[in-house]
């Protein structure tokens, strides 16, 4: 890691985008013409979609264990769709909102000690978070025990309550997984090391597919398989992502467990309830819609039709949650550098990439929208209800392609503006710039 350090600061010094002679933090060199922002608009596009293309499919990769289990769960019956359905996207939900808007706070303070080259704090950060998330998991339980009266008081159809309740009890293996693996997560995306991520993800993906077939298709155990399934291939995810950690991957951030883990609890658990407030806002949605669908005429076609719509939401949220970390990856290393120029500008390419896609999901969804309803279900009414609701779908997708990255952003502003004035202060009486100020210690 020491060489990766040295390597990355005398390619800084020689890159001819920064701006080496008028500013000491090496920022970017104020844009003066079309083709040169076209051009630092290239080079950023690479630089976002090396930290993005691999957590998008780390993201999708990990969503997907349990929207393809609900496939697996809809070729049974309705009932079993709308039941792993309900506990996926209301009692998870609820957990998983939490626990990724808790540890989302690692995204900001492990990025700007990357970049200040603190290194050995990294670790220390990972363990806080695990202590904290682990807490708030044992705080979580009475969601998952009480599943099925938390259901029915909001007055949910009695057969889905029940049945959802009772693959809520064989879920809470998993709410632990959460509390672990997000913060590793976040440990790794600070270092770029997003192909680890992506590749124990992938094996985790393929995995959980034989899983699913073995014990809800070939063994038949039903809901029994597919909680067995859903639980194996988090834990999975966890072991594998944290012996490549443990194995001595990443020299320099990882240096064992430490006392430190336990300082600093109250200031860290309110950095951390601080991101989570964002991120669960937009996980409610999706569970307050679930729950609203429960409650209409024909409660399995509804409920089944809405699941279907928010997995694929589920599953394009995902690509901006990648795009939602690269930005803040990006802001938290340059401004660790003390290059806040650089910092707006990622912000800028982010924002028009978003766009861009955002658009082009708005088109494919409305020229779709009699097939994407078909692989979930063979319930004619429910894949034609999915495909009335394609408008409304193709406009929320448009969206939520800008919402999250500017979540991202947004929880940077301070540092971008506190940054931006210690910038200015240096530059005046020709001191370097240091991160010291951003990072809890």
């Amino acid at each position: 890691m020491a060489l990766e350090v040295q390597q990355h600061t005398r390619d800084e010094k020689a890159d001819p985008h920064y701006d080496n002679n008028d500013n000491p933090g090496h920022d970017l060199k104020e844009i003066k013409s079309i083709k040169q922002f076209l051009n630092e608009a290239r080079d950023e596009n690479k630089r976002l979609w090396y930290l993005a293309g691999p957590v998008i499919f780390t993201c999708i990769a990990q969503y997907s264990l349990g929207a393809t289990t609900q496939v697996f769960a809809g070729h049974l019956s309705t009932l079993e769709l709308d039941a792993v359905s309900m506990e996926d996207l209301v009692i998870s939900g609820l957990a998983y909102g939490i626990m990724l808007g808790m540890a989302s706070a690692l995204e900001t303070i492990c990025g700007q000690a990357y970049g200040a080259k603190q290194l050995h704090m990294l670790g220390v950060y990972m363990q806080r978070s695990w202590v904290i998330l682990t807490l708030m998991c044992i705080c979580l339980l009475p969601i998952y025990l009480f599943a099925t009266p938390i259901l029915r008081l909001f007055h949910q159809n009695e057969e889905i309550a029940s049945l959802a309740g009772k693959f809520s009890l064989y879920m809470i293996p998993k709410l632990f997984t959460y509390g672990l693996n997000f913060p590793i997560l976040k440990f790794l995306q600070a270092q770029s090391k997003v192909m680890t991520m992506a590749v124990v993800s992938a094996f985790a993906l393929v995995f959980h597919l034989f899983l699913n077939w073995l014990l809800i298709i070939h063994l038949r155990l039903g809901l029994v398989g597919a909680a067995i399934a859903l639980n194996a291939s988090w834990w999975f995810i966890v072991f594998g992502q944290f012996s490549y950690i443990a194995m001595g991957y990443c020299p320099g951030a990882w240096n064992g467990f430490s006392r430190l883990a336990f300082k600093d609890l109250a200031e860290f658990t309110k950095l951390s309830i601080g991101s989570a407030i964002m991120i669960c806002l937009e996980f409610w949605n999706l569970v307050i819609t679930i729950v609203v669908a429960g409650n209409l005429r024909n409660a399995q076609i509804a409920v089944g039709a809405i699941s279907i719509c928010l997995n694929l939401f589920g599953w394009h949220n995902m690509i901006f949650l990648g795009f939602n970390a690269a930005i803040s990856v990006r802001i938290s290393n340059e401004l660790g550098a003390g290059r806040p120029r650089a910092a707006k500008f990622s912000i800028l390419v982010v924002l028009m990439s978003s766009v861009s896609l955002g658009i082009f999901s708005f088109v494919l969804t409305l020229a779709l929208r009699d097939v994407y309803g078909i692989p979930f279900t063979n319930n004619p009414d429910v894949a034609d209800a999915v495909s009335s609701l394609a408008i409304l779908f193709a406009i929320t997708l448009f969206l939520n392609g800008i919402q999250p990255v500017l979540s991202g952003i947004c929880f940077h502003r301070d540092s971008l503006l506190l940054s931006q004035t210690q910038a200015g202060i240096v530059k005046e009486n020709c001191f370097n710039a240091h991160i010291n100020s951003y990072i809890i210690t």
